[in-house]
């Protein structure tokens, strides 16, 4: 190896000496890395992929969640944001408030505006498009992630289109690219324990390719921590990893952590932040085709984060303000602190050792940071 560094587990060898060389890892590697409790080496071999990448730079971007509705016929288990059309917490925004919402992101300086909501029977398509196309002519410089995967599967399935004219229309009405939730798990068996009613590993990643297809980029993400096993974490990756062979709009991969309270499956520990680690690492190594893996902050807290950037990853999402409405569908108030300022982000990024560079949505440098010394 001609990288000068140690191996406290000899297994790593032949993977070491695979990731120096550039050499794609297999399922098999995978499976070592995980299962190997040398940490450290795990790490280092990320950190070295991860430099020869991008340096030292870490990206993070000022954006602003927006969830217009939490009603979902899906009962996800590891989910504590949906509600039944009988409950009390559950509601739907108007346009007129998703666009109060959306100005305020504007006028504290977010660039993209994150919309994922729950999978509501009593909404008509025209809701998502109108959503759209309102926020795009009062803010046309607010940069539109909007609908996952399971999102869009619905929209075709339930208002009875194409996936092409599905896509399509959203893409008219305003859409600039897509998040990468719903994904959790793919392996079947795993993924019926957790959605048994949301859509399938495989059709969330056929729905991918049609919308890198239409020209838009997507993330992609995992859900670790709950019932999955190793193999379905290592199936999880090489699958996405085919996938962005076939298509290639994947622009980051977000590992996300568990975090069992207020869920169905609130019995379970959750990830440790030694498993979150590897998990972050495993999937730099894995994914050699996806240019940037994010250490999502508001899921590892910005401590566990900060450190995550020494095992492969090299963005660390965004300022993340919010004005009531709840974050991601998996998280509901999971962490009292939730949001970051610019300046925060940047002093965390420069306290870990690396260079805050501020980016839009499709990874385009807006701003450097001096880098601390």
């Amino acid at each position: 190896m001609n990288e000068n560094f140690y191996l406290v587990d000899e297994r790593l060898a032949p993977i070491a000496e695979k990731v120096l060389a550039g050499v794609r890892l297999d399922f098999a590697d995978g499976m070592r890395l995980f299962e190997s409790s040398d940490l450290h080496g795990i790490g280092r071999l990320a950190d070295i992929v991860r430099r020869r990448k991008h340096d030292r730079a870490t990206y993070f971007n000022v954006n602003r969640h927006l969830n217009p509705t939490n009603y979902c016929y899906a009962d996800c288990k590891f989910c504590g944001f949906f509600a039944k059309h009988n409950e009390e917490h559950g509601y739907t925004h108007s346009i007129e408030e998703c666009l109060k919402i959306a100005r305020d992101a504007w006028e504290q300086g977010a660039t993209e505006l994150h919309i994922v909501s729950g999978l509501n029977t009593r909404l008509p398509f025209s809701y998502y498009t109108d959503l759209l196309s309102s926020i795009k002519r009062d803010f046309p410089s607010l940069h539109l992630k909007a609908f996952t995967m399971v999102e869009i599967d619905f929209f075709a399935k339930f208002y009875k289109m194409s996936d092409e004219e599905t896509i399509e229309q959203l893409k008219e009405a305003g859409l600039d690219s897509c998040p990468g939730g719903g994904a959790e798990v793919f392996a079947e068996e795993t993924r019926a324990k957790v959605c048994t009613h949301k859509t399938d590993g495989n059709r969330w990643l056929e729905v991918a390719g049609k919308v890198h297809a239409a020209g838009l980029k997507t993330n992609a993400t995992i859900l670790y921590g709950h019932v999955e096993t190793t193999a379905d974490r290592v199936d999880h990756l090489v699958r996405l990893r085919e996938q962005q062979d076939r298509s290639g709009g994947f622009q980051c991969f977000i590992p996300l952590a568990f975090y069992p309270p207020g869920t169905q499956l609130g019995h379970l520990p959750g990830p440790s932040g030694i498993d979150s680690l590897k998990m972050i690492a495993v999937s730099r190594l894995m994914l050699d085709n996806i240019d940037h893996i994010k250490a999502y902050w508001v899921m590892l807290g910005k401590r566990l984060a900060q450190t995550a950037l020494h095992f492969g990853a090299n963005d660390f999402d965004g300022t993340i303000t919010r004005g009531g409405e709840l974050m991601e569908s998996y998280l509901v108030e999971a962490r009292s602190d939730n949001e970051a300022s610019r300046d925060e982000i940047v002093r965390l990024i420069n306290e870990a050792g690396f260079l805050p560079v501020e980016r839009d949505t499709l990874y385009h440098p807006l701003r450097e940071y001096a880098a601390a010394d």
